[in-house]
């Protein structure tokens, strides 16, 4: 491993110490002893779960630290790591004098205080995504599945939610199509389908969908991506939308219809209005992709299934500049962007990784390396994923990427980066190093155990409210044909919910999470928001070809929280790029304001920081695209704050859901 291009790999990381004490035959042997005995786990534990170690697995030549440690997880090695991870872990991460109520890191089986609960069917979300046919996969474009969002777009401060559909190869009888579904929030707890009323009624292969007020009037605008042309809804400002896909400069001119997947509004350039970044999977020609079992990549395990997207050509990645007068100009070769091909491009994820004050993109990408579009402030951008240690795994091997996320897991001030793979593999962390690169923390930070499972929509979110980001991943597999094959690889699959132990580390607490999160389904698309306005924050999950899932947290809201709506000025409208930072003592959070994320979704655009038992915020810092920054002081929590740019604080409500 080149040092140099990986800056970021920590030879006293606990995995490593633990995958060397394994394999040692000198040296490392009394370290292993030591955190052995620490733990509580004698050696010859270790070798009794796992009897062919000494011969395949320990064996220097034949695996990394990684791979070890994926099949110690398979086989089920999981009782020896946690308390051996406990028993090597740094207490450096740990920021805060003795009674700062963020700072007391959390112990592994620690009461979680909250529970999921599916509440879909009762709330009226009853539409099922369409996707291919469901029991047999024949084609990719059949495999990845829809977007889903929350955005409040009537403004009448109560999340919505906006369901992308996808179609069938055979198609359908005239008027028979399934169609996306804008869902209005009653208030209530419950959701009135408003598609056809809204002008939303559109069928087609839909993918993803992304928010933001593009044309800066005060109501954000809704694209959603297609295997085919993609669709620009215009707010109109009165609960309907009109499509301006063409008057806008976005229709596509191709041989052959693009597979469009995740998309982000960003002002890329900081000129105060909302470009436009899509991403492509695969340039696919159904004619010349061969059938199931019929091609070097139309196996899986003694499978035939569909065929990619190894093998198949990579689609390009797009961008937009927006002139200002509703209308698009395409800037994709002069912005860099082509300069990176050959990927199979999924979820596009804005932010500001090394803190310049211009926002970058970070692209999961199936079967090839991650793309890190680093902004050069000139209007271009270069891909440093590899040179940042971002691109590959900690063992710099490309992963299958599908969905991704932002946030600050550590509360250093940097954001860092969750990234969900296929099954087989884990799911990675990314550690935000403070000086332009990343280490792969994943095994060190307890998530190296889940193989089993192929991720989608994630997101960090303070499920429990208590000032720390948590992980939430769906799971679901690609191949239907798996649930009649026999082997331990389900097709609908859990969701894994890992809980941040304030150190570094995280516990996956899903077994104890609640029913909703342990129900099985072929999940895709994830969004973040709290529909109820009750104070904590809820999930929302598009799956193949059933309905949605609608998990409702209830517990959160026991704690006390913080919601910050920026109103840009200067900076765009729905002020997309803002980064706000709320410290309460001496315990600072930080998230931005973003369009896109998860898996090819939206997220509630206003953001949420878990406040523990504080009663207020000594300090909420807002700083803007536009380079200004406001600060509000001593803001009291359990309340809606909207911050208008060059003027602060806008007004403080209370949410209507409030206990």
């Amino acid at each position: 491993m080149n040092a140099r291009i990986f800056p970021s790999r920590r030879e006293d990381s606990p995995n490593v110490i633990i995958y060397d004490c394994l394999r040692a035959r000198s040296g490392a042997q009394t370290i292993c002893g030591d955190a052995f005995r620490r733990a509580g786990v004698r050696r010859k534990d270790i070798a009794g779960k796992f009897p062919s170690a000494r011969g395949r697995i320990i064996s220097r030549s034949r695996s990394s630290r990684r791979s070890f440690l994926c099949s110690a997880g398979r086989a089920g090695l999981a009782f020896g790591l946690q308390p051996i991870v406990s028993a090597l872990s740094p207490s450096g991460l740990l920021r805060g004098a003795s009674g700062d109520p963020f700072a007391v890191p959390l112990a592994p089986g620690a009461p979680l205080g909250i529970t999921l609960t599916d509440v879909a069917a009762q709330a009226g979300l009853n539409a099922v995504c369409v996707f291919g046919d469901e029991y047999v996969k024949r084609w990719i474009i059949e495999t990845t599945g829809c977007g889903i969002a929350f955005f409040d777009y009537d403004h009448d401060g109560w999340l919505d939610i906006f369901q992308v559909n996808g179609s069938k190869l055979e198609g359908f009888p005239k008027g028979q199509a399934p169609t996306h579904h804008l869902y209005h929030n009653n208030r209530d707890g419950t959701f009135t389908d408003v598609t056809r009323k809204a002008g939303l009624a559109r069928g087609g292969w839909g993918q993803g969908v992304c928010v933001g007020d593009y044309d800066n009037d005060g109501f954000d605008d809704l694209f959603v991506t297609y295997w085919g042309q993609n669709a620009l809804y215009h707010n109109n400002g009165d609960g309907t939308f009109t499509e301006v896909t063409e008057k806008a400069g976005l229709l596509q001119h191709s041989p052959r219809p693009r597979w469009n997947t995740g998309c982000c509004f960003v002002d890329y350039d900081r000129d105060g209005r909302l470009d436009l970044f899509i991403a492509n999977y695969v340039d696919l020609d159904l004619n010349q992709t061969p059938a199931a079992g019929k091609g070097q990549y139309c196996w899986w395990k003694g499978i035939p299934v569909m065929c990619g997207p190894r093998g198949l050509p990579g689609g390009k990645n797009l961008l937009y500049h927006n002139n200002g007068d509703g209308t698009f100009t395409e800037v994709t070769e002069q912005a860099g962007i082509l300069k990176t091909d050959g990927t199979y491009a999924f979820t596009p994820l804005t932010g500001d990784y090394d803190n310049d004050g211009w926002p970058d993109i970070y692209v999961a990408c199936d079967s090839t390396p991650a793309i890190l579009y680093k902004n050069n402030h000139d209007g271009t951008f270069t891909d440093v994923g590899v040179i940042t240690g971002c691109a590959y795994n900690e063992d710099g091997q490309q992963q299958a990427g599908m969905g991704t996320a932002a946030g600050d897991y550590n509360c250093d001030g940097w954001l860092d980066i969750f990234k969900t793979n296929f099954s087989d593999d884990t799911s990675t962390l990314y550690r935000n190093n403070r000086d332009g690169t990343f280490t792969d923390v994943t095994f060190a930070a307890g998530m190296g155990l889940n193989t089993k499972y192929l991720g989608w929509g994630c997101g960090f979110v303070d499920i429990d409210n208590d000032g720390w980001p948590d992980v939430f991943q769906a799971c679901g597999h690609v191949y239907p044909e798996l649930e009649k094959a026999g082997i331990d690889t389900p097709f609908k699959e859990p969701k894994i919910l890992y809980r941040n132990l304030r150190d570094g580390r995280f516990e996956d607490v899903s077994a104890r999470a609640g029913s909703g999160v342990t129900l099985a389904s072929s999940a895709r698309g994830v969004a973040f928001g709290d529909y109820d306005n009750d104070g904590d924050m809820d999930i929302v999950i598009n799956n193949m070809n059933q309905t949605p899932i609608l998990l409702r947290n209830d517990g959160g809201e026991k704690k006390r929280w913080l919601k910050v709506k920026t109103v840009g000025v200067r900076s765009n409208r729905t002020g997309i790029g803002a980064r706000v930072r709320v410290v309460a003592g001496a315990h600072a959070q930080m998230d931005e304001v973003r369009s896109g994320g998860s898996y090819i979704s939206q997220n509630d655009l206003r953001l949420h920081f878990g406040m523990g038992p504080v009663e207020q915020a000594d300090l909420v810092e807002v700083r803007w695209p536009s380079g200004q920054v406001d600060t509000l002081k001593n803001v009291a929590t359990n309340q809606l704050i909207w911050v208008k740019e060059g003027s602060g604080l806008l007004k403080a409500e209370r949410l209507a859901g409030q206990s």
